[in-house]
């Protein structure tokens, strides 16, 4: 058994740079403002109550952006459009950009240095309470930018209605966007190094141990159980390099594109670039909130690793099968029967498997909603947060499962064993014997087939097979033919590059050792 050291990650994402220093912590009084009350039909109320129902509504807040306005949204539509149940949770990334935007506003004398100091002071205890859970979320203040901008507001006054100068909700819903998809994907590949590390000290526990290989599920040759067990690593490292290349194409900036043209007063979104860790500012404006494909890429990866993890989810179902036995899972990662007591089930992979069609939607549901939107933003386009929320969370969930469960199976040596002899798993290696001694591939192809069918009619292996018996197949035959029948000196005679033979297993185990830092 093997001990896990401690795990750096062979893709190194790109540095973060430090935000700009805020100013030391200042407490603010709790400003505690009522829910207004939302109410599907009035239509049933006593005329009292409509009265008051009334003056709820001529109460209500007016929107940020409601000055060329004179009624407000009605109940339906308010609660039909808000965000704020779901995009709350990019709170953080959303005050860390408007933080970032605030110093450059002052860098760039569009507001004061006091207001800077202001503004970030404020958002610090915005943060706080959000934390704490004493911060009030309002759905009539739609999403998480209005609610922290308007927070901001009731907290320090008017230096709060500069913040958003030089900046519109669709620039700024979009910085918040790729910040959380960053490091949603630093958080993946973590979670893909683990099961890597998992299936590496699986294998690692199972030195030299012989499993049949399959094609169309019918066996096909021996192929060592480590060599199964690293091509589910190998999977998963070009799962997290798609990853990589993704995060790489989505580092940068859409901040300062405003609503879609830009502005005209003198910003610097190098500066906010850098403040926040991009590679740059996006170039073109209407590029910068138009487009998803960010998150399609994303998506995409996303549902490729769930594919994997499905694949393995079903493998490792059907050998804790009593058809299979290969694995007896432990009871910690097993469920039972209401019905049956005899039942152990691989429920957790079972729900791996079955987990893998949300991720696999939730890339649909963005390819969907992206399909034939024209330039620039639309409304539509806030839709896009809650099958990515999804996606993240499932793919996380599944990966750390699938680690747990492989450092809790038992490969059950004995039944894999006396399984070995069933399907003549050699026949293949009998027709290399046979180019070997100088007979054409096709040739040799068609002798061991007729040696497989004469087993057949005799009820036994290959090796059981007498020289006289294979001579009268073929005279070419000669004693050293017994050094490649048997799964055990067929895994010997593998010696091509990523082949399944022992050196080659070797040679890919101190790879990943080594890459992965395990000792």
């Amino acid at each position: 058994m093997v001990t896990i050291g401690t795990l750096r990650s062979s893709f190194v994402p790109s540095p973060r740079h430090s935000l700009p220093t805020t100013p030391p912590h200042r407490t603010f009084p709790l400003v505690r403002i009522p829910t207004p009350i939302m109410e599907p039909s009035r239509a049933h109320l006593q005329p009292q109550a409509q009265a008051q129902a009334q003056a709820q509504a001529q109460a209500k807040e007016v929107k940020l952006w409601g000055g060329r306005f004179e009624e407000g949204v009605t109940d339906a539509v308010e609660r039909f459009t808000e965000s704020i149940s779901f995009d709350k949770a990019l709170y953080k990334h959303d005050i860390m950009g408007s933080r970032a935007h605030a110093s450059m506003l002052a860098h760039q004398g569009l507001i004061s240095a006091s207001d800077r100091d202001s503004i970030l002071e404020g958002l610090d205890e915005i943060e706080r309470r959000i934390e704490s859970g004493e911060f009030n979320w309002r759905a009539d203040r739609e999403d998480v930018h209005m609610n922290i901008e308007a927070a901001l507001t009731d907290m320090i006054g008017e230096p709060a209605k500069k913040l958003h100068t030089a900046r519109s909700r669709n620039d700024q819903v979009l910085t918040d966007f790729r910040l959380w998809c960053r490091d949603a994907i630093d958080k993946i590949l973590a979670g893909m190094k683990q099961l890597q590390a998992s299936l590496l000290t699986l294998a690692l526990d199972n030195d030299g141990v012989i499993v049949p290989g399959y094609t169309h599920l019918q066996r096909a040759q021996p192929v060592l159980l480590q060599h199964l067990l690293l091509a589910y690593v190998e999977e998963i490292e070009r799962d997290a390099g798609r990853l990589v290349d993704c995060r790489a194409r989505m580092n940068f900036c859409p901040l300062g594109a405003c609503a879609l043209a830009g502005t005209g007063l003198p910003i610097d979104r190098f500066m906010t670039s850098e403040a926040l860790g991009f590679t740059a500012p996006l170039r073109n404006s209407i590029d910068a909130v138009s487009d998803r494909d960010f998150v399609l890429e994303f998506l995409s990866a996303n549902a490729i690793t769930a594919v994997h993890l499905s694949r393995l989810g079903e493998e490792w179902v059907l050998w804790a099968s009593e058809e299979f036995g290969f694995i007896t899972p432990s009871d910690s990662v097993s469920t039972g029967s209401s019905i049956m007591p005899q039942k152990k089930n691989p429920d957790p992979m079972e729900l791996v498997r079955g987990k893998s069609a949300r991720v696999i939607g939730d890339l649909v549901t963005l390819l969907t909603l992206c399909k034939g939107l024209p330039h620039a933003y639309n409304r539509d386009l806030q839709e896009d947060k809650e099958p990515v929320f999804d996606s993240v969370k499932t793919i996380l969930g599944m990966l750390e499962v699938s680690a747990e469960f492989a450092l809790k199976i038992t490969f059950n040596r004995e039944r894999i064993q006396k399984s070995l002899p069933a399907g003549h798993l050699d026949a293949t290696t009998l027709a290399d014997y046979l180019v070997h001694k100088g007979v054409p591939f096709r040739t040799s192809h068609d002798i061991s087939g007729k040696s497989v069918a004469l087993c057949t009619l005799k009820n036994c292996q290959l090796l059981d097979l007498s020289l006289d018996e294979l001579r009268s197949i073929n005279p070419v035959f000669e004693e050293d033919v017994y050094e490649y029948l048997g799964v055990e000196n067929a895994i010997r005679k593998f010696v091509s590059y990523g082949s399944t033979g022992s050196a080659c297993v070797a040679s890919q185990l101190d790879y990943w050792m080594k890459k992965l830092e395990m000792k």
